[in-house]
């Protein structure tokens, strides 16, 4: 497997990427994150949850879970937004391969997009899911930040952590229920998740690039998954997982691009 870092220096090299048709921009994305590795259809062990036409360009919730198929389990879930400046826009590392996965997570969508999530398994197998989701055409990732970036750097790195009983199932797609002993957790984090494509509307100069790196999630002291964000975060991202329902203490570990590092921890009861 890949190290979060190679990840990163793919997607940030993805930027560069020419105006593709929809199924060329994903041959080319597919090539350069799995090479001549098989992709298998998905469609029985992923299914999405994405909007039809995002209501908030710059924040929409797109969700998926994940069922490894009977023997496996999930090592990896990547998210990929094809049209996004930085289309591989998410990745999933579990510490511990899972049986079954879930994420939801606010996102920017540039524009209409083919949206594919890929699970890998332990063993290195591949499997993707697709859809389609269409925008207002906003440009979300060069749209105005929705606070003063000064401003905004006053809480970032602050983070929410909550916990709940229920796992809501996903309206779309073909996958059995996930595990009914899993739990939700939620996370809120305060960050402006600068693309490098905004313009400050005072100065009219463009607003540095600032985006959450990685998230780094552990369960009861022991390691659970990490996530390599990129500037298809939306500012003030929430993130959504399952985890074990005996979850009872959870720790974030928080690094954006510029370096800064926040935590928090927080104990649970009843789960």
């Amino acid at each position: 497997m890949k190290t979060l870092t190679s990840l990163a220096i793919i997607m940030v090299s993805l930027i560069g990427l020419p105006a593709f048709a929809a199924d060329d921009s994903w041959d080319s994305i597919r090539a350069d994150l799995y090479g001549t590795r098989a992709v298998q259809d998905g469609s029985n062990v992923i299914a999405i949850d994405a909007p039809y036409r995002s209501p908030n360009d710059a924040r929409t919730d797109l969700a998926a879970q994940v069922v490894a198929p009977a023997g496996l389990k999930i090592a990896r879930v990547t998210l990929v937004l094809d049209e996004n400046p930085m289309p591989v826009s998410a990745v999933f590392e579990l510490d511990v391969p899972q049986t079954s996965f879930f994420f939801d997570v606010t996102m920017r969508v540039n524009g209409p997009t083919p949206l594919h999530v890929v699970a890998e398994t332990a063993d290195g197998q591949l499997f993707v899911a697709e859809t389609f989701v269409k925008t207002s055409g906003s440009g979300a990732c060069a749209a105005p930040p929705g606070t003063d970036p000064k401003l905004a750097l006053a809480t970032l790195g602050q983070m929410h952590l909550a916990m709940s009983d229920a796992l809501p199932g996903v309206s779309i797609g073909r996958v059995s229920s996930l595990n009914t002993r899993l739990s939700r957790m939620d996370l809120d984090i305060s960050h402006p998740s600068h693309s490098g494509m905004q313009m400050d509307q005072i100065s009219m100069l463009f607003i540095p690039m600032r985006y959450v790196e990685t998230v780094k999630i552990d369960l009861d002291g022991a390691g659970y998954v990490s996530l390599t964000g990129s500037i298809s975060l939306s500012e003030n991202p929430q993130l959504g997982l399952s985890v074990p329902g005996d979850t009872s203490r959870v720790s974030v570990t928080m690094t954006d691009t510029d370096g800064t590092v926040s935590k928090v921890t927080r104990q649970f009861g009843g789960f």
